[in-house]
C-alpha cells in the first residue's frame, strides 16, 4: 500500500496595503486647490450678498459680519417677472432648438453627402464670430419684425445661438448608433421617420438629456443678445442683475443678492441633473 505524500499547507501572506503616494497626495491637494479657486467667486458674490453695501466695498474684505436680508427683499419683487422671462426663453428656444436640429444630425449623421462635412464646419463657424459685429443688423431686423424686448424676439435670438450646439452634439450621439440596426430595419422595411422616431431618437435619449442642460444653461446666462434686445417686457435675469448698476452708482450687496437668486435654479437644477449630465457627455468616450 502506497501512500500519497502529503500535501504541504500552502499560506498566502497578505497583501500589504501601502498609504498613498506623494504623487496622490499632491494631485489631490492640487485637485481641491483647482475646485476652491472655481468655487470661490461663487463664495465671495453669496457673502456679499448678505453684507451691507460699505461692507460689500471694505478694503480689506470683511469676513466677520452680522448677516442680513434686505438686499434679497430689494431684489425679490422684481426677481418674479425676470425669473418667468428666463425661464420662457431658455426653454422654449431649447424645443425650438431640437425641433430642427435633431432632424439635420439625424441626416448628417445616417445619411451624410459630400458636403456633410463642410455643412458641420460653417455651422461651428458661426459659433466663432463676436457677437457685437451682428448686433446692428440683428437689432434694425428685430426692430422692423416688431420682436424687440418680446419672449419671440429672445426664443429666436437664443435659438439661432444654440442650433449648432445642438447639431453638433446630436450628430456625434447619433454616428456612435451602429449602422448595422438602421440596415436591420430597413429590411424589415423601415422607412426613414420610422428609423429616426423609432431607432436614433430612443438610443440617442442621454445624448439628448446633455445637450438639452447645456443648451438651457447657454440661454439662462446669456447677457450681450439680451441686455441690447430687451428693455422691460422680456427682461430675463441676467438683464435683471444689471438693473441695480445705476446713475447712482453700483449697489454691490443687492447685485450679489440678484445674482444669487438667479443661479440658484440652474444649480439645483444642475445638481438633480448630474447623473445625467455626465452619462451624456460621456456617451461614446470609450468603446
Amino acid at each position: 500500500m502506497t501512500t500519497l505524500p502529503s500535501q504541504q499547507a500552502v499560506t498566502v501572506a497578505p497583501k500589504k496595503k501601502g498609504g498613498p503616494s506623494t504623487s496622490g497626495i499632491l494631485l489631490t491637494a492640487l485637485t481641491y486647490l483647482l475646485a476652491f479657486l472655481f468655487f470661490f467667486p461663487l463664495l465671495w458674490m453669496a457673502l456679499a450678498a448678505f453684507k451691507t453695501e460699505a461692507q460689500a466695498f471694505a478694503v480689506p474684505p470683511v469676513f466677520a459680519f452680522t448677516p442680513i436680508t434686505e438686499n434679497f427683499q430689494n431684489a425679490l419683487p422684481a426677481y418674479g417677472v425676470a425669473l418667468r422671462n428666463s425661464l420662457i426663453a431658455a426653454i422654449g428656444s431649447t424645443v425650438l432648438a431640437f425641433v430642427l436640429g435633431l432632424p439635420a444630425a439625424f441626416a448628417l449623421a445616417v445619411y451624410p453627402t459630400k458636403r456633410s462635412k463642410g455643412v458641420l464646419t460653417w455651422m461651428l463657424s458661426t459659433k466663432f464670430m463676436p457677437a457685437v459685429g451682428v448686433i446692428v443688423p440683428l437689432y434694425l431686423l428685430f426692430r422692423d419684425l416688431g420682436l424687440l424686448d418680446t419672449w419671440w424676439g429672445l426664443i429666436i435670438m437664443y435659438t439661432t445661438m444654440n442650433l449648432p450646439l445642438v447639431v453638433w452634439m446630436m450628430h456625434s450621439y447619433m454616428t456612435e448608433i451602429p449602422q448595422a440596426i438602421y440596415e436591420a430595419a430597413r429590411v424589415d422595411g423601415a422607412n426613414v421617420a420610422k428609423e429616426f422616431f423609432g431607432i436614433a431618437l430612443p438610443l440617442s435619449l442621454p445624448g439628448i438629456s446633455a445637450t438639452a442642460l447645456l443648451a438651457i444653461i447657454f440661454a439662462w446666462n446669456e447677457v450681450f443678445f439680451a441686455l441690447n434686445l430687451t428693455t422691460t417686457d422680456a427682461a430675463p435675469l441676467s438683464v435683471f442683475i444689471s438693473t441695480f448698476k445705476t446713475s447712482r452708482g453700483l449697489f454691490w450687496a443687492q447685485m450679489s443678492a440678484a445674482a444669487v437668486l438667479t443661479v440658484l435654479p440652474v444649480l439645483i437644477f444642475g445638481w438633480i441633473a448630474q447623473r445625467q449630465l455626465v452619462r451624456g457627455l460621456s456617451f461614446g468616450a470609450v468603446k
